[in-house]
């Protein structure tokens, strides 16, 4: 009897994971991310404005991994710092969210890019997976 209830327990679980999965790598997937992915929280007061203003010069934009990168080269090492710290606060975000919806930490990036890019004011850069950079 117990091995019946603990399977009835189960089932619905492995069938909620894999809808939440499906949605997610579906169009619904920004949307349900957009609680749990929020890069903005996960870096200092200097390297966010560093980065802000590397993006205003075009120097720094968003990839479609969800991750930061440089436009052009830079050897300002205070801005590479910044975008590193950034970075790695959004990995650790982007790996939460997996561990909590089931997704890999890869979709959890892609699924947030589309919406930061979505919020992308006109000026800035972002580079789709398998892209070039594009100035919006």
């Amino acid at each position: 009897m117990k091995e019946k209830t603990m399977f009835a327990r189960t089932k619905p679980r492995r069938v909620m994971t894999v809808i939440l999965t499906c949605m997610l790598l579906g169009a619904a997937g920004p949307l349900l991310l957009m609680p749990f992915s929020t890069p903005v929280l996960a870096q200092s007061a200097a390297a966010k404005a560093a980065v802000d203003q590397a993006k205003a010069r075009g120097a720094v934009g968003e990839q479609g991994d969800g991750y930061l990168g440089f436009v052009a080269a830079s050897t300002d090492p205070t801005l590479a710092a910044a975008v590193a710290e950034i970075n790695a606060g959004r990995m650790q975000v982007y790996r939460d969210t997996a561990m909590r919806t089931g997704v890999t930490p890869e979709a959890a990036g892609q699924a947030t890019a589309q919406q930061l890019f979505a919020r992308l004011p006109a000026g800035q850069y972002f580079k789709p997976i398998d892209g070039n950079w594009v100035r919006k």
